[in-house]
């Protein structure tokens, strides 16, 4: 997982733009995660279950204003199935990309956060990718 400025996934591969940062804000600004899966082979042709969500230093859910006037947690989620392709040779990993681009999210400054990724329920510490908000800057007087 790699957190960027913009990620997009074509003909199977990341396209990734402003990579490999670990520091932003403190305003708001769009991101994006760029992740890369090797389902194992004896896994593909499957339908596999994931969720990648934000929390803060204390592990907890992170909650912006939904659409809806609500608090929702910061979350995306959803399904993967991969085949086989003939061309890799058996019991080989097979890749599957993925790309997901964010808005900007109100985050508070000086603060850490982590985007943790589970699959079928489980998941590992190198699924996590944690990042720092800066501090706000006050103009002087």
């Amino acid at each position: 997982m790699l957190l960027c400025d913009a990620a997009q996934v074509a003909d199977g591969k990341l396209y990734i733009l402003g990579g490999g940062w670990s520091l932003t804000g403190p305003d708001p600004a769009p991101s994006a995660i760029a992740v890369k899966l090797e389902v194992p082979w004896h896994m593909a042709e499957q339908t596999h279950h994931w969720e990648l969500f934000l929390v803060d230093a204390d592990g907890r859910e992170v909650m912006v204003m939904g659409p809806d006037g609500t608090m929702q947690p910061v979350e995306i989620r959803g399904d993967f199935s991969v085949g086989r392709p003939v061309e890799i040779p058996e019991g080989s990993p097979i890749d599957l990309p993925l790309a997901f681009n964010l808005g900007p999210l109100p985050l508070t400054p000086n603060s850490r956060y982590t985007w943790r990724l589970v699959i079928d329920g489980a998941t590992e510490e190198a699924w996590t990718l944690g990042f720092t908000t800066r501090p706000e800057q006050f103009a002087p007087m």
